[in-house]
């Protein structure tokens, strides 16, 4: 039996794939437990830079949870004695993550993978992969991840998705801002390794403060942000990075960032 998630590792990023393609790379207990087990991972490695998070074969990046009621981890079995739900679990894990993490959309993305392609900070999409909420389909609301989609879909359109349980394209997902680029399924590799390459060179404690800074703003008042930023400010620039940086700039040349 193959293992429901694979990870590798190239060049400085971690690749985590959903390897469960004839379930159109469903979620259930197992797979979500062995996506966090990879991130933890490859955070506590020093020398990874980046996660790529993506779906094997080419016709799903994640259909949502298995809605096999006999599969482990059943998404929508209840239990009481447990107080969080194991996706509520990877999603704290992903807002948490001080890697950047970019979805790879190489195929169709329904229900709750949908939740986990907003949980992710980029995401690059195939030309042809199509997008949804599909729940209302089968007497259900996208209870679980609609607190990210909160935060990236125009209200509109987020309501239109969750009434009608229709699905939209990736051009138009592009236009909503749900995804930063949308290429030929040919060029989707080219153009991750094109975004990799634009981050892999930056400071990775940068990248850390930025994140950390983003999820604490986003959750606080224009007032409580404007301190938060001016206390961030001096912890930021003792950094070593920062140091090196500065340095470079003022001698004209490319910094070497060890990530302290």
């Amino acid at each position: 039996m193959s293992e429901p998630v694979l990870t590798e590792r190239r060049g400085a990023a971690v690749w985590i794939v959903i390897n469960r393609e004839p379930r159109r790379n469903a979620l259930n207990e197992e797979v979500v437990q062995r996506i966090e087990h990879a991130i933890a991972a490859a955070q506590a490695d020093a020398t990874v830079r980046a996660i790529v998070l993506t779906g094997a074969g080419d016709k799903a990046f994640c259909a949502g949870a298995d809605l096999d009621r006999n599969a482990q981890g059943f998404a929508f079995a209840v239990d009481f004695a447990r107080p969080r739900h194991y996706i509520v679990d990877l999603f704290k894990r992903l807002q948490a993550c001080t890697l950047p993490v970019i979805a790879r959309v190489n195929g169709h993305v329904m229900a709750g993978g949908f939740g986990l392609l907003c949980a992710c900070d980029l995401a690059v999409a195939a030309d042809d992969v199509r997008f949804g909420t599909t729940e209302p389909k089968i007497g259900i609301t996208p209870m679980m991840i609609l607190p990210h989609m909160l935060r990236v879909l125009p209200a509109r359109r987020l309501q239109e998705m969750c009434i009608t349980g229709e699905t939209f394209g990736a051009r138009e997902l592009l236009e909503w801002g749900v995804v930063n680029y949308v290429v030929p399924r040919a060029e989707l590799d080219a153009k991750l390794d094109w975004l990799l390459a634009r981050i892999l060179d930056k400071s990775p404690t940068a990248i850390r403060l930025g994140k950390q800074a983003f999820h604490a703003m986003r959750d606080m008042s224009l007032r409580d942000a404007l301190e938060y930023a001016q206390v961030m400010v001096p912890v930021m620039s003792s950094t070593e990075d920062a140091k090196e940086g500065l340095a470079a700039f003022a001698e004209k040349r490319a910094p070497k960032f060890t990530g302290r």
